[in-house]
This record gives structure tokens, C-alpha cells and sequence, in this order.
């Protein structure tokens, strides 16, 4: 199986949240992704799992997911967007 990511690390430091992504280092404002997140504790936030496939973040305990690519940006075209050109 491929994987979509290879996140190396994910820490928090108040509303901010630090990633190691495919060998780049990335932070977001936790509040901008998610509203459950934002208002997590910081115990919360840090119980988290890595999908297997490097897809995404879960947070058991807030039935909270989120995609890698969201959060580092990642912007995908349409090919009949592209297409239309």
C-alpha cells in the first residue's frame, strides 16, 4: 500500500499545531480546521492516531478527523477544470 503522507510528528503549542510532513515542517491554527479541536483540552488534543496510510489525524475521544492534505494546504484541480483551460 502507498502512502499519501509520511507524517513524521505532530505536536501542539496552545491553538497551534506542528507538523512533520513528507520531510517539511508545517503549522495551522487548530481553531481554523476544526471547532471541536479549537476547543479541546490539551490532553484531548494529544490523543490522537495517524492514519496508517498518512491520509489523515484521528482523535478518538472527539470523534474528530482530519485530512493531512487540508492541513498543509494541498490544493487538487479538477481534470475537466484543467481540461476546460
Amino acid at each position: 500500500m502507498d502512502k499519501a503522507h509520511e507524517v513524521r510528528k505532530v505536536s501542539f503549542g496552545g491553538n497551534r499545531m506542528r507538523l512533520w510532513v513528507d520531510g517539511r515542517k508545517y503549522e495551522v491554527d487548530v481553531s481554523e480546521h476544526s471547532k471541536k479541536l479549537g476547543n479541546a483540552s490539551p490532553e484531548q488534543r494529544g490523543h490522537f492516531v495517524i492514519s496508517p496510510s498518512g491520509y489523515g489525524l484521528h482523535w478518538p475521544e472527539l470523534d474528530e478527523d482530519l485530512s493531512i492534505e487540508g492541513l498543509i494546504g494541498v490544493r487538487h484541480i479538477c481534470p475537466v477544470t484543467k481540461a476546460a483551460r
